[in-house]
């Protein structure tokens, strides 16, 4: 027995010095006791050689555990050949085949949902934050999809391409100066599934209006199952049952609203949460867009005065049964662009209101006071 920390010694018996008769330097060669080989790189002793293996790194391999693994001939002296010896077979356990992905489904899962889903992405800094926008498919379902935009009377493609069965992909990243472009959008959807058969499903096109205001108020980025993060969610599908486009005609939506204030002025209503109601019973109602919006980053004065106008008609229409109502709407002086806007409603859709400059002393020239008729 040797000392401890000793490597043994081996004394070369007749095998091993008829195998380093027949290895070469050069040679390749594989291993019997192990997986792997290389190229003969130095004969280190009678019973070593150096190996290099694909990586290029050179090991040191006992020469009754090698083999030559060429074309079975290489030159001898004199430039004969001769045989090298027969690969010996090799037992490796076999290798299992790459099976194909398959999704998994969920018990709900065959019935379409699809919702679209915007995120800030700077939540903290909603004034100067860019937004992002996802597809989220919620269905066992494949889906092939196309997310558009309207330009004038024609489309343009955002993103398109297809989404995995329950699962969400990001569509694209915009900033606030592109909102305008985000209030007619399209997403067309056409469901399948890969290796197994299926229920078919029509063909799917929605068209729907983005309520764009809203990515100016933190609060409607609202919790929800699909982020850690507050996001506005837009349904597509909803049961397989498409969402209806909301592409009313102006002219059609001008008079629906205009028939429904006819309407409330004829019937009575209860008395619902006023807006800064004073002693004597007048109200008062800011329209000063900084009160209205909390960020109004990016929206044009159109946008601006559209909002507010808005704003003018749902206090009117809340209080149209209230027969002597005085309401004082706060607009300021500025250009006078509010002013006139509130004007010509009243003189054409509230003909039956009275209105006058409310007090200068409590509100100087930048306010209107209407009472209900």
């Amino acid at each position: 027995m040797g000392r401890a920390g000793e490597k043994p010694s081996f004394a070369p018996n007749n095998f091993t010095i008829k195998i380093m008769n027949r290895i070469k330097i050069g040679d390749k060669v594989r291993f019997l006791n192990s997986v792997g080989g290389g190229v003969v790189k130095a004969l280190k002793d009678k019973q070593t050689v150096m190996v290099e293996d694909e990586n290029g790194f050179d090991y040191p391999v006992l020469v009754s555990e090698c083999v030559v693994v060429d074309d079975g001939k290489r030159p001898a002296a004199g430039g004969a050949t001769r045989p090298t010896a027969p690969e010996p077979p090799r037992s490796e356990p076999a290798q299992p085949r790459p099976t194909a992905y398959r999704p998994e489904e969920t018990p709900g899962g065959e019935r379409l949902n699809v919702s679209l889903a915007y995120l800030p992405i700077d939540p903290k800094n909603l004034v100067d934050s860019g937004y992002e926008v996802y597809l989220i498919n919620e269905s066992n379902y494949e889906l092939s999809y196309s997310y558009m935009c309207a330009s004038n009377r024609s489309w343009t493609l955002r993103a398109g391409g297809t989404v995995e069965p329950n699962t969400r992909i990001f569509l694209e990243e915009f900033g606030k100066e592109q909102l305008a472009d985000l209030e007619r959008l399209c997403v067309q959807l056409i469901a399948f599934k890969r290796g197994r058969p299926f229920g078919l499903k029509n063909a799917i096109s929605v068209e729907l209006r983005l309520d764009t205001v809203k990515f100016y108020k933190l609060h409607c980025f609202a919790p929800n199952d699909f982020f850690d993060e507050g996001a506005i969610v837009v349904p597509i599908v909803r049961d397989d049952v498409p969402e209806r486009p909301l592409l009313i005609p102006a002219a059609e939506l001008e008079e629906a609203m205009m028939t429904k204030a006819r309407e409330d002025r004829r019937r009575p209503q209860p008395a619902a949460s006023k807006p800064k109601r004073k002693e004597d019973d007048l109200v008062e109602v800011d329209l000063h867009i900084h009160q209205l919006l909390d960020d109004t980053t990016g929206m044009a004065p159109g946008d601006m005065l559209r909002y507010q106008v808005d704003r003018f008609h749902a206090v009117m229409e809340e209080f149209a049964g209230h027969k002597g109502q005085r309401i004082v709407f706060i607009h300021g002086k500025g250009e006078g662009v509010l002013r006139a806007a509130i004007e010509k409603e009243l003189k054409t859709r509230y003909k039956s209101c009275e209105y006058q400059d409310a007090s200068f002393r409590e509100y100087g020239f930048g306010a209107t006071m209407v009472k209900i008729r």
